[in-house]
């Protein structure tokens, strides 16, 4: 069983920061791609960032320059550096990994940002 635990969402002013953590635990067979995803109400899911085993981020345009996408393999941990945070990034995020046979979720992590 994997579990994917997630960390880091809050309330913040616009302009602010906010770092979100999500490790990966249990029986995980070759991590590929680590990442994060968004989904307000009634929405689809989207994705936000992404990073290959290799350490290749790709951004969605809406926050690329403003959020970095980092993992740490030896934890099979997968963090978000979210800065100059706007209201409209308020969502539930989402923490994604990929193995070799297998796509999982974490719980969802709620962004709040306030004008």
């Amino acid at each position: 069983q994997v579990r994917l635990v997630e960390s880091g969402g809050g309330s913040v002013q616009a302009g602010g920061s906010l770092r979100l953590s999500c490790a990966a635990s249990g029986s995980i067979f070759e991590i590929k791609t680590m990442g994060w995803y968004r989904q307000g109400p009634r929405k689809q899911r989207t994705l936000v960032a992404r990073i290959t085993t290799g350490n290749t981020p790709i951004y969605a345009d809406s926050v690329q320059g403003r959020f970095t996408i980092s993992r740490d393999n030896a934890k099979n941990t997968v963090y978000l550096q979210m800065s100059s945070l706007k209201p409209e990034d308020t969502d539930v995020y989402y923490c994604n990994v990929r193995d070799s046979y297998n796509n999982y979720w974490g719980q969802g992590t709620q962004v709040t940002v306030s004008s």
